[in-house]
Order: C-alpha cells, then sequence, then structure tokens
C-alpha cells in the first residue's frame, strides 16, 4: 500500500460520501416562501425575520422565551379519566393520546406555570396546538380550572396564550361541559380583582372562543391570527356570500373591536408586563412585592358566594 492509498483516498471518500442531513434545518416561510435557517428562527420566537409571520411555537418554548431568564415553575395537572365514552374512530382515542403525549412531552393541551416578567410574579396557562389541535377535554378543563384556582389562592394575575380548534370531539358532552366550567373559574378571578389577560395565537377558534378566550380584561392577538368561532369556509358556505378580504384575522377583529390590540410576540412580554403594573397600579421600579401590595389583601375562597366579591379588574 503506497501513500496515496493510505493518506488521500480516505480523505477523497470522506468528502464525497454520503452524509445524513438531519430534516427540518431550512424553514419555509408560509407567506413569502423564503427559506429561514432553523437556528435563526428559533432565536427570533418563531417569528419569520423579513415577513413577521408567527410561526406556531410549543408551549414550553414560549413560556422560556415569556418569563424572566426562562425560568418558572409547572404546576401538576390533574389526574382524569383518560377515555370516559370509550370513544373509537379510525384509531383508539387512547391511541391518539399517547402519541401526543409523547409529540408534546406533555400530558394533555394546557400546561400552567408561576414565573416573573420583568419582576412582576403571574400565572401563565398555555395551550399547545400540538397536542390534538388543543382541543378542550376534560384534562385540559381541568388543568385552566386549576390554574385560575392557583392563581386566586396565590393572588396572582393571570395571563393565557390560547391555541385550540374547539372543543375535543372524542369527548362528546363532557369536553362541552368545560365551557361553562372554565368560565365560572374566570369569574372567580375576576371576584377577587385580579387582572386576566388573554392572548390570542393562531389558531383561536370553537369552543374556546365561546368561553375564557374572550373573557378577559385585555384581549391581544399575534399578527395574522385566524380567531373566530366557525371557520371562514363553514360561514360562507351557510350565508351564501362572500366573506370580506382578512375576516377573522387579528387585524380585521382589532379594526371591529373584538380584539384590543394586535403584538408582536418579539414585543409581548414587554406589552404584557406594562398592562399588569397598570392594572395593579404598580409604580415602575418598586419591587416584586408591589404586587400584592396592590391586590386586595382577602381573597374570596373558590366556594364562597359571589355576592360579597370584590369589581373585576378593568383597563
Amino acid at each position: 500500500m503506497n501513500w496515496i492509498t493510505n493518506y488521500v483516498r480516505p480523505k477523497i471518500n470522506s468528502m464525497l460520501g454520503r452524509r445524513e442531513m438531519p430534516e427540518n434545518l431550512w424553514i419555509k416561510c408560509p407567506e413569502t416562501g423564503e427559506m429561514v435557517f432553523h437556528k435563526d428562527l428559533e432565536e427570533n420566537q418563531w417569528v419569520i425575520p423579513s415577513s413577521g409571520y408567527h410561526m406556531k411555537i410549543a408551549a414550553k418554548e414560549r413560556l422560556k422565551f415569556f418569563f424572566d431568564d426562562g425560568k418558572y415553575e409547572t404546576l401538576e395537572n390533574p389526574k382524569v379519566p383518560l377515555d370516559p365514552l370509550k370513544f373509537r374512530d379510525e384509531r383508539r382515542y387512547t391511541d391518539r393520546l399517547r402519541d401526543a403525549k409523547s409529540k408534546t412531552g406533555l400530558e394533555d393541551a394546557v400546561l400552567n406555570a408561576i414565573g416573573c416578567i420583568e419582576g412582576l410574579e403571574i400565572l401563565a396557562t398555555v395551550q399547545d396546538f400540538a397536542f390534538m389541535g388543543g382541543s378542550l377535554g376534560m384534562a385540559a378543563g381541568e388543568a385552566i380550572v386549576r390554574g385560575f384556582e392557583t392563581a386566586v389562592e396565590r393572588k396572582l394575575p393571570l395571563v393565557l396564550f390560547a391555541a385550540s380548534g374547539g372543543a375535543r370531539m372524542q369527548e362528546g358532552i363532557l369536553s362541552l361541559m368545560q365551557l361553562p366550567r372554565t368560565t365560572v373559574a374566570v369569574d372567580r378571578l375576576k371576584e377577587a380583582g385580579l387582572p386576566y389577560i388573554v392572548v390570542l395565537t393562531n389558531p383561536t377558534t370553537g369552543g374556546v372562543t365561546a368561553s375564557y378566550a374572550m373573557l378577559g380584561d385585555v384581549h391581544i392577538a399575534e399578527p395574522g391570527a385566524l380567531i373566530g368561532f366557525a371557520g371562514p369556509r363553514v360561514i360562507e358556505q351557510t350565508i351564501r356570500e362572500k366573506l370580506p378580504e382578512g375576516f377573522q384575522r387579528a387585524e380585521y377583529l382589532m379594526e371591529h373591536g373584538m380584539v384590543d390590540m394586535v403584538v408582536s410576540r418579539l414585543e409581548m412580554k414587554r406589552t404584557i408586563a406594562r398592562l399588569l403594573k397598570m392594572l395593579l397600579k404598580v409604580r415602575e421600579g418598586r419591587d416584586e412585592t408591589a404586587a400584592e401590595e396592590a391586590v386586595p389583601s382577602e381573597v374570596p375562597a373558590l366556594a364562597a358566594d359571589s355576592g360579597n366579591a370584590g369589581a373585576p379588574a378593568q383597563v
């Protein structure tokens, strides 16, 4: 064997040989078709730098970007029956749940976490659309109620990031029962005089918009988010008319008074912190205990009569 065989050939082979390339290194913008390197997109909170298009983002990643230094404490979700109706279509409901849990690393579509934004302690509730379309079933409903209960107990403002296709069909009427339950939980938070801010992300539809997602003190939407009850195609087929351009999008709804503001994900933390400090009457520069001083000293228990409750927070 000569020096070419020993030294040159292996290097040439290694250069020309096939390499296993990871998938999704480059992500295509749905609006412009631009290809963006995934690391650049992740550092920009999954917002396309040139077009401003907001990609869907996982619940844990959203919390990492939202809280100070990415630090937060998650709350354990209540346990519920996994398949109360023994539902099966093309696949068993239990199989779909197992796949969703493996894919997202979550127990269900809702995650509660406590942390600080600009030094102000809050509770954040996030829906993850990757978990069966963020659908609202018993487990998600219980998690939302647990979030509101915890916020009342700890006297914390609550910020909810909604992302859902609506009720979970595999749970039937048990899913629809979560609409009034979560609505009552919202009322209890407002009776305690604690702020409730809703961030509507793409998409927020179905029964979620018919309950807790449209009951906030302030409604913020991410740019371009689809927000509505029924989808635009269903509405067009029902009324047999062409819908206006941009119908049910965040900007259209803000122009017609259903959304208070449209805010980029990159500015969301700063905007919400400023709103909460206004609602809690916290002056800039005060320490973290200022929020506790701003809320009522006595918070009514969840089982208490609502007749003696305080006034809800107003913008």
